[in-house]
């Protein structure tokens, strides 16, 4: 069964009939060419795939396409300011060291994307918590929590003892 739907990726609109057990990320990866959402694990448990959607980090591997109708969704390649220069979360992860192998990068800098736009103050557990659905094998987690921290600057809250 196919249905159509209408989506945005990057600003960029578009129109599809998708199968309605197609996940966002064969949709993404293999019709529209969109290479830096990953396959990791396929299941939801590795966050390579992980996209914004309306702002919201999301394993595509685990959401359906039909679900993205009437949905602006962003991946990696619509990260980078208008200019083409890094934006400020990708400058920090470059600046702490903590894209090694490449492949789990886009996902976590599209969550940590997503905290910085909230405007939210967060704690150092409350950042660990949010980048905890990602999986690195290259760069033992410590330069990504200080990308986190470094793009959060002037949102982490000290008013919290932490441990």
């Amino acid at each position: 069964m196919f249905k159509k739907i209408a989506f945005s990726v990057n600003g960029k609109a578009f129109n599809f009939e998708v199968d309605i057990r197609e996940s966002l990320l064969e949709l993404l990866r293999n019709r529209l060419g969109y290479t830096g959402v990953k396959k990791g694990c396929g299941v939801g448990e590795c966050g390579a795939c992980s996209v914004l959607i309306d702002g919201i980090p999301f394993d595509s591997c685990l959401y359906l396409a039909v679900w993205a109708d009437g949905k602006q969704i962003t991946t990696i390649e619509g990260v980078a300011e208008k200019n083409g220069e890094l934006s400020k979360v990708q400058k920090a992860f470059v600046e702490e060291g903590a894209v090694q192998c490449g492949f789990c990068t886009p996902g976590l800098v599209l969550t940590t994307k997503a905290m910085v736009e909230s405007g939210e103050d967060y704690t150092r557990d409350q950042i660990k918590r949010e980048l905890s659905g990602h999986l690195c094998r290259c760069t033992g987690y410590q330069s990504i929590l200080k990308a986190a921290e470094k793009s959060l600057e002037g949102h982490i809250c000290t008013c919290i003892k932490e441990r």
